[in-house]
């Protein structure tokens, strides 16, 4: 009775595809920020720390639920468990100085985004051969690179235009993770099917 990993890690991956919902809610708390985001750019630069600072803890919150839902032991997951640390840190920061925050809520936004970015798509080479939809997290996690380097390097291009590139990036980020959860859910009905 020896121990077999391959069983674990596809015992693991089943867990991750029945909480699919987790991917979901993350992508549609995204969408509505980034619409959010795109409509008040300028006048509401103090709400959109703020905005930002509650997406960060909820998507935090979220990525420790999917982890813990989806076996945390595994050592697949603690990458979601580490962004989800993260999330959660930059979150409360954001909300407890909003005012101090300013320019170096900049630079932690990158930041965040690109560890996220790196985090993501690390998860999605591990998991690659296991699940569908990978090609989604891979692509959440570029984008989220990308953003992350473009706030660091061009940090004074104002707040309507961090806005609208704060909006951007929340929509495509969104539109990833939903698809992302539903190639999570048809993984699980056809896992369902074969049980």
């Amino acid at each position: 009775m020896g121990y077999n990993v391959e069983k674990y890690m596809e015992d693991s991956n089943m867990l991750l595809a029945r909480n699919w919902w987790a991917f979901l809610l993350r992508g549609i708390l995204a969408l509505i920020f980034g619409v959010v985001a795109l409509l008040f750019p300028v006048p509401a630069y103090m709400s959109l720390v703020l905005m930002f600072g509650a997406f960060a803890l909820v998507n935090g919150v979220f990525a420790i639920v999917a982890a813990f839902s989806s076996n945390a032991l595994s050592e697949n997951w603690w990458w979601l468990i580490f962004e989800g640390l993260i999330g959660l840190g930059v979150g409360l920061l954001t909300i407890i100085q909003p005012a101090a925050m300013g320019e170096a809520w900049l630079l932690i936004i990158a930041a965040w985004a690109i560890a996220t970015g790196v985090l993501e798509i690390i998860t999605a080479i591990r998991i690659r051969k296991l699940i569908t939809g990978e090609f989604w997290l891979i692509l959440g996690g570029l984008l989220s690179v990308v953003f992350g380097l473009f706030v660091a390097f061009f940090p004074m291009t104002g707040a309507a235009a961090i806005g609208a590139i704060i909006g951007i990036y929340a929509i495509l980020f969104g539109i990833f993770f939903i698809a992302l959860s539903l190639g999570l859910r048809k993984f699980n009905a056809i896992a369902e099917v074969r049980s």
